[in-house]
């Protein structure tokens, strides 16, 4: 597999066109940490997302050192679902020409080289959640969407139980002309389904774990979202915050390439 050094090197020499330089960077996707991780640290150039470091599961010394390594390829490293000792072991990587932002209620923490530049790719997402408790989950998508350039317009606690709260929020993202919208929300998951039937824009639904009894921990929030009769809907699974903000931040940008 050839270097990224040596991709460019044959770029300025004219011995390849940058068309293939592109194919060969988004082939050389793959790196090795021993046998604890394989690394895609060029998933954001093949795909539009970077690869996001799922700390749950694992142990907090192998989260630092996947971090560790990918930072040595790429100017920024995510992770997500992290404990307090997953984040105690962040905090303790050297930090020199290292930024480190941790999000506390994302449970997230985003490592950056100080060289590292956010590029604005013009696209719009909009994020609402029904209730103060489906934040954490939000802020997952919202950090996604941000990390890859989107404008974000963000409302929280507009559920249904007070549906005049919505109203609003819904005139802000129709105003700032939102690409897509990403509708947060637990219990019976009512807020996605009327989100949907008022806006122009792709709808995705987050269910939350948020509810108890029966249908409990999202599953009753699931199957409705599910069943939903609004057109435009699209629904991910429980609690699936970084996987709502993915497919929001490939729509909006994909939407803000052709805008331009």
């Amino acid at each position: 597999m050839q270097s990224l050094k040596e991709i460019l090197d044959k770029v300025s020499r004219n011995e390849i066109s940058v068309e293939e330089a592109e194919k060969m960077l988004r082939l050389s996707a793959v790196d090795e940490l021993g046998c604890l991780a394989k690394l895609d640290g060029n998933r954001e150039l093949r795909k539009g997302v970077p690869e996001v470091i799922l700390a749950e599961g694992k142990a907090p010394a192998d989260v630092a050192e996947i971090c560790k390594v990918m930072l040595s390829h790429n100017g920024r490293v995510i992770v997500s679902r992290c404990s307090k000792e997953h984040l105690d072991a962040i905090r303790a990587i050297p930090t020199d020409g290292l930024k480190v932002e941790i999000k506390d209620r994302a449970r997230m923490a985003i490592l950056k080289k100080k060289d590292h530049v956010m590029v604005a790719n013009g696209g719009r997402v909009g994020i609402l959640t029904a209730g103060t408790s489906d934040i954490p989950v939000a802020e997952e998508a919202k950090i996604i969407a941000e990390e890859m350039g989107c404008k974000v317009t963000a409302a929280y606690d507009v559920g249904v139980a007070g549906i005049h709260r919505l109203l609003e929020p819904i005139k802000q993202v129709i105003t700032d002309a939102v690409d897509v919208v990403v509708v947060v929300a637990g219990r019976e998951g009512a807020l996605a389904s009327v989100v949907a039937g008022l806006v122009d824009v792709p709808v995705i639904a987050v269910p939350t774990s948020n509810s108890y009894g029966f249908g409990e921990k999202g599953v009753g929030t699931l199957m409705a979202m599910l069943q939903s009769c609004s057109l435009g809907l699209a629904v991910v699974n429980i609690d699936g915050g970084i996987a709502a903000g993915a497919v929001a931040t490939l729509i909006a940008n994909r939407a803000a390439k052709f805008r331009k």
